[in-house]
């Protein structure tokens, strides 16, 4: 293709990654006021100048929408692949403007924070508390920066800009109350009007604003498995974050020690799971149909994977280090309906190792990168 959109939360290393996959490319970053204002004021000849460039990297272009029109006519004149990288950080404004000017020109991949499977020993959280609590922004992980005095600014960036951008939203406060609201509720089945009148507002702008959260890449939605197998299924999504570290700023917890028997810490380590799940998925370049499963009697499988032939692996999570009887029942009780054979079972749970037992896979945390690379290869 012409075209990679590369998209993804704020620093998540898009930039980074681009310039550093094609060092020889031009870069223009149209966070830069003045080049966002000569690509704004005169975009054929702002894209003109690159005509003679081997390639271009311009990042954060969700800045200036309107050259995604004028990128359709340059790369059918010439369609020379990877000839343009384009970043941003706005899932709905990307797609969207991708859909309706460069359909058939652009490969669309996202970069998400640091997966398990990527992380280098030197870098590796070796206790489960402090590496939900630090979360995988590549900037925390990587940089060295305490995730108390980054993830702080990163949210109040993200509110000043990136929600400023998609919405006109005249109190921040209450939208932040809003964010906050959801980090409490990670892990759980939505329930919109809940949400919307412990933050004293409406149905419709709850909405509106959960879908925000979702353009920005700070949460994301897993739907329920849409299969009746006789009996009255949950229908609404469960909410989670992309990121823990997230979360638990925005919750007040400022050490590893006060997540350790906080009520929220088995929905975090759910969050951290299903997210490691879809980011090794999404970072090899493919997208993947998850769900989970509740019926109205309370039998719950946390995540159902495609397992390629049609079917669905069942996985459940569990926070704790040693491993329980009673953690495969709702594998079981999935088993019986779908009719799938207990040894795809996967349980994911709080502890090391790695084993197969006759009712599924066992994978502890400190096992889950390994397990990832392997399974997405």
């Amino acid at each position: 293709m012409p075209c990679i959109v590369l998209q993804g939360p704020r620093q998540s290393g898009k930039t980074t990654l681009a310039r550093s996959t094609f060092p020889e490319y031009r870069y223009e970053s149209l966070e830069n006021p003045v080049v966002r204002r000569f690509a704004t004021d005169d975009p054929k000849a702002f894209l003109d100048q690159f005509k003679a460039e081997k390639g271009v990297i311009l990042d954060e272009i969700q800045r200036v929408p309107d050259l995604f029109s004028w990128l359709q006519g340059i790369v059918d004149d010439d369609p020379r692949p990877g000839r343009f990288i384009l970043t941003g950080s706005e899932n709905y404004l990307l797609t969207h403007r991708v859909g309706q000017s460069l359909a058939g020109r652009v490969r669309l991949l996202r970069l998400l924070p640091f997966g398990l499977e990527e992380l280098p020993e030197s870098v590796r959280e070796p206790e489960l508390d402090r590496a939900l609590w630090r979360g995988m922004f590549p900037r925390v992980v990587a940089g060295g920066i305490s995730p108390t005095d980054w993830l702080p600014d990163y949210i109040e960036t993200y509110l000043e800009r990136d929600v400023r951008s998609l919405r006109e939203i005249g109190d921040l406060a209450s939208f932040h109350r809003f964010l906050t609201a959801c980090a409490s509720r990670t892990g759980q089945i939505l329930n919109l009007q809940a949400l919307a009148c412990d933050c004293g507002i409406s149905g419709p702008t709850a909405k509106a604003w959960l879908s925000i959260l979702e353009a920005g890449f700070a949460i994301f939605l897993l739907r329920p498995w849409h299969v009746n197998f006789g009996k009255r299924l949950v229908k609404s999504p469960k909410l989670y974050f992309w990121d823990t570290g997230l979360v638990c700023s925005l919750l007040g917890l400022r050490t590893a020690q006060a997540l350790a028997n906080n009520s929220i810490r088995g929905a975090l380590y759910e969050t951290f799971v299903i997210s490691e799940i879809q980011k090794a998925y999404l970072h090899t370049g493919r997208s993947i149909d998850l769900h989970y499963w509740r019926d109205s009697q309370g039998h719950e499988v946390d995540l159902l994977i495609p397992n390629g032939t049609g079917g669905q692996r069942a996985v459940e999570i569990k926070s704790g280090t040693t491993v329980q009887s009673d953690w495969f029942k709702s594998m079981e009780q999935w088993n019986q309906l779908s009719g799938s054979d207990p040894k795809t079972n996967l349980l994911i749970h709080g502890g090391e190792g790695h084993q197969h037992r006759s009712k599924g896979e066992v994978v502890g945390w400190s096992s889950l990168g390994r397990w990832l690379a392997q399974s997405t290869d």
